[in-house]
């Protein structure tokens, strides 16, 4: 029997397990693959937010990468949340071997409660060392902006801000619009050629979102790892997230934002 295709999440834990590995893992499984993983950092958090955390020392976050690489067949590789600069830099240099596995880059810069885990240094590092491997980053609007410099608060200012981290960055760029107004969630791909395409969808009206930049960048990585072109890949992404969201709906998680998966 054939095994399944395998993907490498490079992220943080969640001890409420509604973002970072847990979620990845979860989405990677539930799309027929296996999930391979190197964790980045440990949070303590829960539905209201997170109340402490540790990065994982960037020796052990190399060897956990070199273990899976050298082993598996990795079909596809994602990154989430990445403390600092030293973890940006040790992780383009481990992948830095590998430039024929599409890397999906998931720009977490800070927690929705406000912990920062990617200060300045870490972003131009970030910009520096890291995109220039990759094949997607999937920034939201608040992220589009740190990354670009540029106000981003409207549709107009989201794709204007893609097709400049695009062109910055050498890689296609997805601008999420989770963040934006409307009953209508809409986000932007521009590929390296410079097309662009909008994908729509009903925005649900839950308060389970927690970890849904997680959920949409793993499955895009896993789409990947199928041998989905990066447009259809996305497409498909969406439409899970977006089922996920609809089952997660009437769950009762906790006073705060619950897991959307």
């Amino acid at each position: 029997m054939k095994p399944p295709f395998c993907v490498l999440t490079i992220a943080g834990s969640d001890s409420g397990a509604g973002a970072g590995i847990q979620a990845d893992a979860r989405t990677i499984h539930a799309l027929g693959g296996h999930a391979l993983t190197a964790i980045t950092a440990v949070t303590a958090q829960n539905t209201r937010g997170v109340t402490a955390w540790r990065a994982v020392p960037t020796t052990l976050l190399a060897l956990q990468i070199e273990a899976v690489l050298s082993d598996f067949p990795v079909a596809a590789i994602k990154t989430g949340l990445l403390p600092r600069a030293a973890a940006v830099q040790m992780v383009a240099l481990s992948l830095h071997r590998f430039p024929k596995i599409p890397l999906i880059v998931d720009p977490v810069l800070s927690s929705t409660s406000g912990t920062v885990f990617l200060p300045p240094a870490g972003r131009r590092a970030l910009l520096r060392d890291l995109l220039s491997l990759a094949t997607l980053v999937t920034p939201n609007w608040p992220e589009a902006a740190a990354l670009t410099g540029r106000e981003v608060r409207t549709y107009a200012e989201a794709e204007a801000a893609a097709r400049v981290l695009a062109e910055t960055a050498g890689c296609a760029v997805l601008v999420k619009g989770g963040h934006a107004p409307g009953r209508i969630c809409r986000d932007f791909l521009v590929t390296t050629d410079g097309r662009g395409r909008w994908f729509a969808s009903p925005r649900v009206a839950t308060r389970n979102t927690h970890g849904t930049g997680c959920v949409l960048s793993a499955a895009i990585a896993a789409g990947l790892a199928r041998g989905l072109r990066l447009p259809v890949a996305v497409k498909r992404a969406r439409e899970h997230l977006h089922r996920a969201l609809l089952s997660g709906r009437r769950r009762y998680w906790g006073p705060g934002r619950g897991p959307c998966s």
